[in-house]
């Protein structure tokens, strides 16, 4: 259900702001779909798995308030990343 370090690696190369950045909204905001994503497949599976569902429902508001964040701080950076992830809104 969790992702690879090379994955959350390449996430972050993708995303980064700046050199060493790995803690910026944009890396975040990734990482969190990626694995909202995985928990996604996993309950086409496991329909009745309400506890790892608790824990999906707390990432996707984690991932909303990091948008609204950065929403909030810089429109132009908000829209690419919901260009790039393909998220709605």
């Amino acid at each position: 259900m969790s992702i690879t370090n090379e994955k959350k690696q390449e996430l972050i190369g993708s995303f980064k702001v700046h050199e060493s950045d790995t803690g910026s909204p944009e890396v975040q905001i990734a990482i969190l779909s990626e694995k909202i994503k995985n928990l996604t497949e996993h309950f086409k599976i496991h329909k009745k798995d309400h506890h790892s569902r608790r824990g999906l429902i707390m990432m996707v508001s984690h991932r909303r308030r990091l948008l609204d964040y950065l929403k909030g701080k810089e429109v132009g950076r908000y829209r690419k990343i919901i260009g790039e992830l393909g998220l709605r809104r």
